[in-house]
């Protein structure tokens, strides 16, 4: 069965092509949150595992140590007597 290739662990194998009428794994999830017959304990454990793959975390959205020092170098010493020490000296003559 044609399908997409995926390397797993040494050897190389298929993954197979969704089949028309059958759903990915994500919406099977989903239709069954949205089933008002299901069992409740299993929504909630299904609405657990689909979760990430919907909503994103809200770590992901803030930035990170690195990438706030990053930003703050940037105005570091501005409105100081040290804020043009490194800019380009230029000589007149």
């Amino acid at each position: 069965m044609p399908g997409i290739k995926v390397q797993t662990s040494a050897h190389n194998t298929e993954v197979p092509e969704i089949q028309p009428g059958w759903q990915t794994p994500l919406e099977y999830m989903l239709t069954v949150l949205n089933d008002p017959n299901a069992d409740p304990s299993r929504r909630d454990r299904l609405a657990i595992a689909a979760a990430p793959f919907v909503h994103g975390r809200p770590a992901d959205a803030k930035p990170g140590k690195k990438k706030m020092a990053e930003e703050a170098a940037k105005s570091a010493g501005i409105g100081s007597d040290w804020g043009d020490d490194l800019a380009p000296c230029i000589k007149r003559h």
